[in-house]
């Protein structure tokens, strides 16, 4: 790293919502104005999915952290708690291209990402193109369908592309993999393979809505005809846009050190406690750790600052790492679940 290339540290602590220093480049006073100018949207936008959504405000977040950073989202939860609705909901109030996939156990990769057709008028192949063609894309219980039709997303979750026979395609500037998938646990579901999970940003776990809520859902559904109803408030040039101001969020040295020494505990857990190397059997990826500084660049951008806090990171770093711990069988045995080891990782990991 370029050490001329960094920005001074600031001089008040990074606990505090004080503004920090001037940059050589830009002042966080101008990014704080820019985010406030290009996020009107936002609010909107929330108003409008909450139409159709009672509470899950932490999957609202989520997955708007997701449209700003270009991260594809995991959503896991039983069937029945919103995860379809939000994401189409999400969709309609974006004017851009959406599809929905139902994964199913007899799906082919041809019915995700195409195939080649052969014409017998000029004698050639022609490539059908297939769903994935589009900008938001609504992978629907994405874990009912066998590992090649995962295997075939790959490309297009971390290339922006995809191959047809010899042929290679770009895959839209605004493209966004939003999946959900039922618990493993259930029937007639496949875990998912290491190599894709790791491509996803965020694996939101969803749980089931308060009393209150419930309560207020029973009122929401009136009739047994109810459909989305949905206003397209956003353009895909407006994420685009709110995506370079979120790129330009302010990031001290001291928050990026606190993101490395993170994700480096889920690896040498040992120099915290020595409890916790028998409970994790693989750390988390360099993906986290790139990961979690896109996600609390984002929520800062929701929460209207051009600055990242370490509560930001700790608010993010579940999302962005339960899913890339490979817990132990001790761990397994005794109950222990990857957010308790994250959790206690947060609890004593020095916050800057």
């Amino acid at each position: 790293m370029n050490p001329s290339a960094e920005t001074p540290p600031i001089p008040s602590t990074a606990e505090q919502n004080s503004t920090p220093e001037i940059t050589p480049e830009q002042s966080v006073q101008e990014i704080n104005k820019a985010v406030q100018n290009s996020s009107a949207w936002v609010g909107l936008l929330k108003r409008e999915v909450g139409k159709n959504i009672i509470g899950q405000e932490h999957l609202v977040d989520r997955l708007l952290i997701g449209l700003l950073s270009g991260g594809h989202i995991l959503l896991e939860g039983l069937p029945g708690l919103a995860k379809t609705l939000a994401v189409k909901t999400l969709a309609a109030a974006v004017s851009t291209d959406f599809r929905r996939i139902q994964f199913t156990p007899d799906m082919l990769p041809a019915d995700i990402i195409g195939t080649e057709i052969y014409n017998p008028q000029n004698t050639s192949f022609e490539v059908k193109q297939g769903p994935i063609f589009s900008s938001i894309i609504l992978a629907d219980e994405v874990n009912r369908a066998p590992s090649k039709v995962q295997s075939a997303m790959l490309e297009a979750m971390q290339e922006q592309q995809i191959t047809i026979g010899e042929t290679t395609f770009s895959l839209p500037e605004l493209f966004l993999v939003l999946a959900t998938q039922n618990p493993i646990e259930q029937e007639g579901t496949y875990p998912l393979p290491e190599a894709q999970v790791d491509r996803f940003m965020l694996k939101v776990v969803v749980d089931y809505p308060t009393r209150e809520q419930e309560r207020q859902i029973l009122d929401m559904v009136e009739h047994t005809d109810s459909k989305l109803s949905v206003q397209p408030l956003v353009s895909p040039q407006d994420i685009l846009d709110a995506r370079k101001v979120v790129d330009s969020i302010y990031l001290d040295d001291r928050i990026k050190e606190y993101i490395v020494d993170l994700v480096f505990a889920t690896r040498e857990p040992n120099n915290l406690s020595a409890d916790l190397k028998n409970y994790i059997e693989t750390g988390a990826s360099p993906r986290a750790t790139i990961n979690l500084k896109g996600a609390a660049r984002a929520l800062a951008y929701l929460n209207g600052r051009g600055y990242v806090i370490p509560d930001d990171i700790k608010n993010c770093a579940p999302d962005v790492m339960r899913h890339r711990l490979r817990i132990s069988y001790e761990a397994e045995a005794e109950g222990i679940t990857s957010e308790d080891i994250l959790q206690r990782l947060l609890d004593t990991v020095p916050v800057p």
